[in-house]
């Protein structure tokens, strides 16, 4: 299906559709409206009706959406139909996090190599995979079809590391290094700043108790 055009916004929130059209199946839930599951995900029905007829619809006047035939589509348009091969920069507390969360092998992202510079780890099982020493990343992705590679390490080597992944046919890096990455355009960068998020969090927070202190004085 041709996505093009489509706003990075529309896009963000299929993941937050397929994730709670899921707990409707897990509930037993065949079929629901527009009405119905803005309430639930609280957002205007007229919001999901726009997002979704950018990709077709999906849905029936009077009678709603088909949840398990939502969700297939929207998985289709996520890419989720295929299965994708993925390693992991990084044995660390982030990088062993990731490669223990066990929901990423549901949604066909498939774990295949994790590697580190630090010699205590090498040979250290994660979820059936052994961690290797980065001096063997480069046979390694000669020898194996890899799609993603997680960057879980430290700002300083990002860069230099991210350029090995590329030279070696990695087209697309899950970036949890704080740092921005300038890669060629044909490489697909998603970059997670943690750090960025705490501090959304914490400026919500601030304006929360401000309202708070300037609705106390009225």
């Amino acid at each position: 299906m041709e996505t093009r055009g489509i706003s990075r916004a529309v896009i963000g929130r299929l993941p937050r559709y397929y994730r709670y059209l899921g707990d409707l199946i897990d509930e037993g839930i065949e079929r629901i409206s527009s009405n119905d599951l803005s309430k639930k995900m609280h957002v205007t029905a007229s919001q999901i009706r726009q997002d979704l007829n950018n990709f077709g619809g999906f849905g029936q006047q009077g009678y709603g959406y088909n949840v398990r035939f939502l969700r297939t589509e929207i998985g289709r348009i996520l890419g989720l139909d295929k299965s994708h091969n993925m390693i992991i920069i990084g044995a660390g507390n982030l990088g062993q996090a990731l490669a223990n969360y066990a929901s990423f092998e549901k949604n066909g992202f498939l774990m295949k190599g994790i590697f580190d510079v630090r010699p205590e780890l090498d040979g250290m099982m994660i979820r059936g995979v052994p961690v290797r020493m980065m001096s063997e990343l480069e046979t390694f992705l000669a020898e194996n079809e890899i799609d993603i590679a997680a960057l879980a390490i430290p700002k300083a080597r990002a860069v230099e590391v991210s350029e090995i992944l590329v030279n070696n046919g990695i087209h697309a890096i899950w970036n949890f290094a704080h740092t921005d990455l300038r890669l060629p355009k044909d490489v697909v960068v998603e970059s997670v700043h943690l750090s960025d998020s705490l501090m959304k969090l914490s400026y919500n927070i601030t304006c929360h108790k401000n309202g708070e202190k300037k609705g106390a004085g009225v």
